[in-house]
C-alpha cells in the first residue's frame, strides 16, 4: 500500500534538492546565531545592572554611607549651625589644652601673675596657672603684627613712613623715625620684633591694612581664625587700651602659629639688629637697636641646657612684665613658656627660669 504522504523534495530534481537542504541549513544556522545573540545580550544586561548596582551602592546609594558628610549649615544658614564647622576634626589634635591649673613643686608666681609651660613634643602641659584669664598682652601683640606682615606683604617693598606712625603716647618705644623716611617692610619687622619699636608696628599696619583700622581688624580676624577666644585687639603695638586684651593660652595660640613662619624665629633669636635705612633728606641713616629679650643680651642667663629659640616681650605699667617665648631642651624638644605681670625685669626672669628648669 503506497503511503499518501508526499515528501515534498521528492518530485524535485537532485541539484535543486541540494539547494533547498542548503537553504535550510542557513536558516537553521541563522536561528541559532540570533538566540545566541539574544542571550548573550541578557547576559551583558543582567551584568551591566550588577555591575552599575555595585557602584551606585559603593558611591552614595541608599544604602551607603554618602561621600560627603552631612553639614547641617547646609541645609540650615544660622549661626548654630554654621558653628559645626568650628568643630572640625582634628583641630585640637595638634595642641596643647590646658583644661584647669597645673602646679610645678619649684614655680610659684605671685598673686595676679599668669604663666604656662607647653612640652610641644608631646602635646602637654606641664604647668598652667590662670591660662585663660583675661590680661594685657602690652608687646606681645607684635606677635600678631608680624605674622599679618609675614603673610600678606613683600618683604623687600620700601614703606615711607608718616607722620601718624610717629604719633605715639610719650615715652613710647620708638627706633626714632621721621615722617618721609623710607625703610623697607623687612627692616620694619626686624625693629618690630628685636627692639619692640611701636613706630615699626604702626608702619606695618598702614602699610599693610591701608589704615589702623583697618589692619586691626584684620588681627581680629587673624585671631578668631586661630581660636582666640579671649582675645581683642585696638591697636598693633600693645600700648594700653582697656578693650585691648588676651589670655596666655591665646597668647600661646600665636606664638605656635608664628613658629609657622621661618623668619619670625630667625629675627627673635638676635641680640641686636643694625637698621639702614634712608631718612626725608635723602640721606642714609644707620641705628643700631638691642634686643628687649634679656636672655638675648646677656642680662639673664637660661638654665643650662636650655636653648632660646626666639619669642617677644611686653611692658606696660598696666600689663606688668611678660614674656613668652619658645625653647628647646638638651634633647633638642620644643616648649613653649609664658610669664606675665611681674612685678620687674628681674622678678620676670627668675620666674621664667624657674619654670625652664623643668624641661630637662
Amino acid at each position: 500500500m503506497t503511503s499518501s504522504k508526499k515528501n515534498p523534495v521528492g518530485n524535485i530534481p537532485e541539484p535543486s534538492r541540494a539547494a533547498i537542504r542548503r537553504e535550510i541549513r542557513r536558516r537553521r544556522q541563522r536561528r541559532k546565531k540570533i538566540i545566541a545573540s539574544v542571550i548573550l545580550a541578557v547576559l551583558v544586561v543582567v551584568f551591566g545592572a550588577g555591575a552599575g548596582f555595585l557602584v551606585f551602592t559603593m558611591k552614595g546609594g541608599t544604602f551607603s554611607k554618602p561621600l560627603q558628610p552631612y553639614d547641617s549649615s547646609v541645609e540650615f544658614d544660622n549661626v548654630l549651625a554654621s558653628r559645626e564647622k568650628q568643630k572640625a576634626k582634628g583641630f585640637a589634635a595638634d595642641l596643647c589644652i590646658a583644661k584647669g591649673d597645673e602646679t610645678l613643686d619649684n614655680v610659684s608666681l605671685e598673686s595676679g601673675q599668669s604663666g604656662i609651660l607647653f612640652d610641644l613634643s608631646n602635646k602637654k602641659v606641664l604647668y598652667a596657672n590662670g591660662a585663660y584669664n583675661r590680661i594685657y598682652p602690652a608687646s606681645i601683640t607684635k606677635i600678631m603684627t608680624a605674622m599679618l606682615a609675614f603673610k600678606n606683604g613683600n618683604m623687600d617693598e620700601t614703606v615711607t613712613i608718616s607722620e601718624e606712625n610717629v604719633t605715639l603716647e610719650e615715652g613710647s618705644q620708638v627706633c626714632g623715625f621721621r615722617p618721609g623716611d623710607r625703610v623697607t617692610l623687612n627692616q620694619l619687622v626686624h625693629c618690630l620684633l628685636v627692639y619692640s619699636g611701636n613706630d615699626a608696628a604702626s608702619a606695618i599696619a598702614e602699610y599693610i591694612g591701608g589704615s589702623t583700622s583697618d589692619f586691626v581688624e584684620m588681627m581680629n580676624s587673624y585671631a578668631a581664625q586661630l581660636g582666640c577666644t579671649g582675645t581683642h585687639f585696638t591697636n598693633p603695638h600693645g600700648l594700653q587700651d582697656e578693650n585691648h586684651y588676651t589670655t596666655p593660652y591665646d597668647i600661646y595660640l600665636m606664638l605656635n602659629e608664628a613658629l609657622k613662619y621661618p623668619q619670625f624665629t630667625e629675627i627673635t633669636q638676635m641680640p641686636s639688629y643694625t637698621v639702614t635705612y634712608t631718612n626725608t633728606d635723602g640721606y642714609e641713616v644707620s641705628t643700631t637697636l638691642e634686643a628687649t629679650d634679656h636672655y638675648l643680651t646677656g642680662e639673664a642667663t637660661a638654665p643650662k641646657d636650655v636653648t632660646i629659640l626666639g619669642g617677644k616681650t611686653g611692658t606696660t605699667s598696666a600689663a606688668g612684665n611678660c614674656l613668652a617665648i619658645l625653647t628647646q631642651n638638651a634633647y633638642g624638644k620644643p616648649f613653649v613658656s609664658i610669664v606675665t605681670g611681674a612685678a620687674t625685669k628681674e622678678l620676670l626672669y627668675q620666674e621664667m627660669n624657674s619654670l625652664l628648669q623643668n624641661i630637662n
